[in-house]
């Protein structure tokens, strides 16, 4: 009956994991002509996933019924808000890329099914209750992400990304490992429950050294400052429906994963981590804003773009109770909307013939040439910079505020200085579109996919999405609450 119970609370990962081991077969024995086909397949499955989590994000599920296989895996609220942002991006990312892939003669029935097995341990991360299901997840997610950098094997662009992302992954990956081999060696337990019993005393200094190894792997997977070097790299040289892939749903889990390690495992040593956390929140957004300034490309800008933002989602975390959780949970749902909306943007800038253009200068006039587009990207990128009335301001709003009520008013007053860095950047590309005259290049037609998927990033950073904002607050501050965390 426990196992019953058990299976009941993985349902969407037993849809995702069953779809994903039909379409290998499909893959293998039917070959890339079935494509198209896998893609519906998986959009469908991660569909179903998505609605099978729904009711538990709405009823605010929390407690020992959530827990199944004897405490190692938890579908509570939490990881299921989470989940919903895993599976929306990831369809996204599946309703895009068939478009690119299919211009340059490369898209293969094997990258959907890799989607899903990227979704199904990303699933797994932010679900995990013990440091063996961590690890599980986390290796399933990068070992699907590191053929995805590497997907265009004929380019090397591409080709340099994946084995970057090995290399360095790997690297992160034993950080990570040796980390929680230390806090196993000094607890006696891999469980987040014992973790907690465990260290509620003194901090011994080899637990210390075990939580900052942990802390610098996780780090490095969400591309958190200092730990951030692989990003502009891999997330130029891979395609770039994988980009905007990489960009939302793998950050999300990361996140989410790092927020229940210090919140739940380490949630009575905050002063332990918190000035880890402090530390990398503002090393991201000072080398994320300064990074960006002087691009060239747009693909590399974002991915210095996402480094700044992973500072401010830090610095909800850094609050360390319910209200800095419920803040960095809004901040990641209106994050990944931007993110998708802007790499969407990104793929609509074609030249006549159809190849995808990267250069900043290629938006040069915009405004004239391709107005709506110019439109669209504008309300991202000042979405994406904070400012008011568009919904990214809300954001960064929220997560200031958890920071003053947490008496780290020095550290929210440095992150709003550090945003209008930031903003800079963002305001270049709209000048260039804008004032700039004409580049012309920019004349290829789009499919109705990405026009309906822009509009739809667009309508949510819009000051309509503030209309969102009582039932995303709601819904956030459930979350936060199933982690059992104080006000």
């Amino acid at each position: 009956m426990a196992f019953a119970a058990s299976f009941a609370l993985i349902a969407p990962e037993l849809v995702l994991g069953i779809t994903g081991l039909l379409l290998t077969l499909v893959a293998a024995y039917g070959g890339d002509k079935f494509a198209r086909f896998a893609s519906i397949a998986a959009a469908v499955a991660l569909g179903g996933a998505f609605a099978l989590v729904a009711p538990s994000v709405c009823a605010g599920a929390s407690g020992m019924e959530t827990e199944a296989f004897g405490g190692l895996f938890r579908a509570d609220a939490f990881a299921g808000f989470a989940k919903l942002m895993i599976f929306a991006a990831s369809g996204a990312t599946l309703m895009i890329a068939p478009r690119f892939f299919e211009k340059i003669g490369a898209m293969k029935t094997e990258f959907p099914v890799l989607i899903l097995f990227a979704a199904l341990g990303m699933s797994i991360m932010v679900s995990a209750n013990d440091l063996l299901t961590l690890y599980m997840g986390l290796e399933l997610n990068s070992l699907a992400a590191y053929v995805l950098a590497a997907m265009l094997r004929d380019d090397d662009r591409s080709a340099e990304a994946g084995l970057k992302y090995f290399v360095l992954g790997a690297l992160a990956s034993g950080i990570l490992l040796f980390g929680m081999s230390l806090t196993y060696g000094f607890t006696g337990t891999t469980s987040f429950a014992g973790i907690t019993a465990a260290v509620s005393g003194e901090l011994s200094t080899g637990m210390l050294f075990g939580l900052i190894f942990m802390l610098a792997g996780l780090a490095f997977k969400i591309s958190a400052a200092p730990f951030h070097m692989w990003t502009p790299d891999v997330y130029t040289g891979a395609p770039t429906p994988v980009t905007m892939f990489f960009a939302s749903a793998p950050k999300v889990a990361a996140v989410a994963l790092l927020a229940r390690v210090s919140m739940e495992a380490f949630g009575s040593q905050v002063d332990a981590w918190r000035q880890v956390v402090i530390a990398a929140a503002l090393l991201s957004i000072v080398i994320g804003a300064l990074g960006a300034i002087g691009q060239s490309n747009i693909k590399r800008l974002l991915a210095y773009s996402s480094i700044n933002n992973v500072g401010f989602i830090l610095i909800g975390l850094a609050a360390a109770n319910a209200s800095g959780a419920s803040a960095l949970l809004v901040y990641l749902a209106i994050y990944t909307v931007m993110t998708v909306g802007s790499f969407v943007a990104v793929l609509l800038m074609r030249d006549a013939e159809g190849n995808q253009l990267e250069g900043i200068s290629d938006l040069a006039g915009l405004a004239t040439t391709r107005p709506a587009l110019a439109w669209a990207l504008m309300a991202l990128m000042f979405s994406l910079a904070g400012i008011p009335p568009l919904f990214g301001f809300w954001g960064k709003f929220v997560v200031f505020q958890a920071a003053v009520e947490a008496d780290l008013l020095a550290l929210a007053a440095i992150g709003i200085a550090a945003s209008v860095i930031g903003a800079f950047y963002y305001i270049k590309i709209v000048k260039i579109m804008f004032f700039d005259e004409p580049a012309g290049t920019i004349t290829g037609e789009a499919d109705k996919a990405h026009w309906a998927l822009l509009l739809i990033c667009g309508v949510i950073v819009s000051p309509l999405g503030y209309f969102l904002t009582p039932w995303l607050g709601s819904l956030a501050d459930m979350a936060a609450a199933s982690l059992g965390l104080p006000g």
